[in-house]
């Protein structure tokens, strides 16, 4: 297991260059047209056999060995977000209001990296390897999109491996951990509904902003009394909207929010439960209201045999002190919805060495050390040339 990956100088160069190339020209999710289209080309140079337009704008670049063995895949996220940049680097976004802010231009440039090096040691290939670039993974579910595109069937895939770039880990470092390991994510979608009037008569209107407040308020309770302390759970509202000037009750107050859990029990729990705390303080208030809770991302759930493998093969293939067991994040990932079907491993390279590549993900100062790239190239690699043949 896990003979060594070399990542030659002039690859790793690449590799920060097209790295730099796709964060000055980032694309929202389902809208990764020209990013896609470099996917394409470089792989199909490689000597890939080359699928495009699945998902609606993924990519799909196939390599089969000279030996038998399983089909896997490797995936890398290719969209952007919609926040300005304000970084003060030459490469910064130049499309103002979209940034990489998630590390998801180093996902693809790793796997391209990889893609080289596949490439010139086909003769040592087992089984298949399908290099996955998929879009719209911030929301918009771009893996169930592949995956209703038949992705997995297609291709038959047997075992799923993908990485996410990590400020919270220092540069360079892979960490593993089995079982859940990112949060499931849903959305919540309220109107309170009550009757407008004057600020000066609040007597004569049902105010729906007190209602809403009252009800921001009440909801932590269901987190902090009604679910297991041991069971890790937020409920956020991440925008609320109502009003138009000083001295008006509106009749209408709108919130969005967010919901995260790691336990599928707790996950199904939480709708009623938000329902019933809403309902109550409409009820209060005279007001009524429009819910709809939006299942979005499962729990990202690693296959326990597939991680330990995984990690095996990290310590082969970078050495043991650069190899830990990755915390849970609240965080969610749509390869939930691949490790829903096939064994799976996701794992984090750490990004981080310095202020400069310590802000958050989603951060409109998000950036990463370029020296953690190479490892995210060899450990993809590495799971190329060694899990069709030797992944349990």
């Amino acid at each position: 297991m896990g003979a060594t990956i070399t990542v030659p100088e002039r690859l790793a160069d690449d590799v920060v260059i097209v790295r730099r190339d796709l964060h000055m020209h980032p694309e929202l999710g389902f809208q990764e047209h020209r990013t896609a289209a470099i996917v394409a080309a470089r792989l199909r140079h490689l000597g890939f056999e080359v699928f495009e337009g699945i998902g609606r704008t993924g990519v799909v670049g196939t390599m089969r060995g000279v030996r038998p063995g399983r089909t896997i895949m490797l995936r890398a996220d290719m969209d952007a977000l919609p926040i300005v940049e304000e970084t003060a680097h030459d490469y910064r976004s130049q499309l103002d209001g979209v940034m990489h802010a998630c590390g998801h231009d180093g996902h693809v440039a790793i796997l391209l990296g990889a893609a080289a090096l596949i490439a010139d040691g086909r003769e040592h290939l087992a089984g298949t390897v399908c290099l996955v670039f998929q879009p719209a993974e911030e929301g918009q579910g771009g893996a169930r999109a592949m995956i209703a595109d038949g992705l997995l069937e297609r291709f038959g895939i047997e075992r799923a491996y993908g990485l996410h770039l990590s400020s919270k880990y220092p540069s360079g470092v892979l960490g593993f951990r089995p079982g859940p390991m990112y949060a499931s994510s849903d959305s919540i979608e309220i109107e309170v509904q009550g009757v407008g009037g004057h600020g000066s008569a609040p007597h004569d209107a049902i105010d729906p902003i007190y209602t809403a407040a009252t009800f921001v308020t009440t909801l932590q309770q269901v987190v902090s009394r009604q679910i297991d302390p041991l069971e890790p759970a937020v409920v956020s509202i991440g925008a609320i909207h109502g009003g138009t000037i000083h001295n008006v009750i509106p009749r209408t107050c709108a919130m969005l929010g967010t919901v995260r859990t790691f336990s599928e029990p707790v996950r199904q729990s939480m709708s009623g439960r938000i329902e019933r705390v809403l309902r109550a303080c409409c009820e209060a208030s005279g007001a009524t209201y429009a819910y709809t809770y939006l299942d979005r991302y499962p729990v990202t759930a690693n296959d326990a045999v597939q991680t330990a493998y995984a990690a095996q093969l990290a310590v082969a293939t970078i050495g043991d002190e650069r190899v830990v067991e990755a915390t849970q994040l609240m965080g969610a990932e749509d390869f939930s919805f691949y490790a829903q079907r096939v064994p799976a491993c996701f794992y984090t390279l750490g990004c981080q060495a310095g202020a400069g590549s310590a802000h958050p993900h989603h951060s409109s100062l998000f950036d990463i050390d370029e020296r953690a790239l190479p490892t995210g190239v060899a450990m993809m690699a590495a799971l190329a040339f060694d899990a069709p043949a030797n992944a349990p």
